[in-house]
């Protein structure tokens, strides 16, 4: 104890003074990171995570192939029948997401979460809808991130509203709005199947004709658009954005590319358009197609370990051959899908 006294006196004083704020320093912020951990957990509604059980009621995509998935809303007295056999609901509930679940045949399927990129894939097409190249390029562009505030126009079937949802989880929201009411009702509905309904409020309103509700002047961080006529909407967005705020439109045709651009010069610079092409292969093993040459050797065959002569001279392949690699572009490829248009908001001066 003495040892200590004079220590704390002596040149070690400063070191030791040092080492117990560090210690108290980081127990705050554990217990600080603890506290948030639990409160972030306790509040389900603003948990985007499928790391639990399938319940009665849970939305599911049920993986058949790799182009044959559909959504399915569990219900214990139901059954899904597909070419695969009888799949019982029951059986699903507790399992958690990713199960591989078996039919009265023996045929199986998988029981996959609804995360933003799958919505897109089987969500019903109320509207041209934007996909996964598309989508996840203006979240970057638009400088989106947790707690962002978000206006959109319009809603359409909520394949960009729900990644942008899952975008600014857990503290931000985004306010989407669409002129046709039955339209942004069923959106509405999907959000919550979904589990986003807390992160997205959804709107009736002619954006084009009556501009953003005032109540969100200049708090938006981002707003998107995808009107006939985003030119109209230009005016209103801008007053929407905070200081440096960003602004993107989605157009079919470039002729509406001419007119935003011309509308966006007023108030905006850094005016930028993109269009995304996304393209896909197919890579699996497989014989190359073999033509015969001039000498009778096999042209565009695998290679071969060795060649050997036979005793009338001609050449005799070896038959031991390593596995072809074919790789090619999907024949179902996506093309033209629209035009991305981003700009920001102009400082004051």
């Amino acid at each position: 104890m003495v040892w200590l006294v004079r220590f704390s006196y002596g040149s070690g004083y400063f070191f030791l003074m040092s080492f117990f704020f560090l210690i108290f320093f980081w127990q705050g912020c554990l217990i600080g990171a603890i506290e948030k951990l639990k409160m972030l957990c306790s509040d389900g509604e603003k948990k985007l995570s499928f790391c639990r059980s399938i319940k009665d009621g849970d939305l599911v995509i049920v993986y058949e192939k790799r182009d044959v998935m559909k959504a399915v809303k569990v219900c214990e007295t139901s059954v899904l029948q597909n070419r695969f056999g009888v799949f019982k609901h029951s059986d699903w509930i507790g399992k958690p997401f990713g199960s591989k679940v078996l039919s009265n045949k023996g045929g199986f399927v998988y029981l996959l979460a609804p995360t933003p990129e799958l919505w897109t894939l089987v969500l019903s097409h109320r509207t041209q809808i934007l996909y996964i190249a598309d989508i996840s390029f203006l979240i970057t562009y638009l400088e989106i991130v947790p707690g962002s505030l978000v206006l959109e126009s319009g809603t359409g079937s909520g394949s960009l509203t729900t990644s942008l949802a899952r975008a600014v989880a857990p503290t931000g929201h985004v306010y989407t709005f669409d002129f046709h009411q039955q339209r942004a009702a069923s959106a509405r509905e999907d959000f919550q199947s979904t589990g986003v309904g807390s992160l997205v409020t959804v709107g009736a309103r002619d954006i084009q004709g009556e501009g953003f509700p005032d109540e969100y002047s200049g708090l938006a961080d981002s707003v998107f658009l995808d009107l006939p006529q985003p030119w109209l909407a230009i005016l209103s967005a801008g007053k929407m954005l905070k200081q440096d705020g960003t602004l993107c439109s989605f157009s079919p045709c470039i002729e509406q590319v001419q007119r935003t651009c011309e509308a966006l010069k007023s108030n905006f610079r850094d005016i930028r358009t993109f269009e995304v092409l996304l393209r896909t292969f197919e890579v699996h093993e497989g014989k190359m197609d073999s033509c015969q040459g001039d000498e009778g050797v096999s042209v565009g065959s695998p290679p071969y370990k060795r060649r050997q002569r036979s005793s009338e001279g001609s050449i005799v392949q070896d038959s031991s051959s390593s596995p072809t690699i074919k790789a090619r572009p999907c024949a179902d490829a996506r093309g033209h899908t629209g035009y991305l248009t981003f700009s920001r908001l102009k400082c004051l001066s």
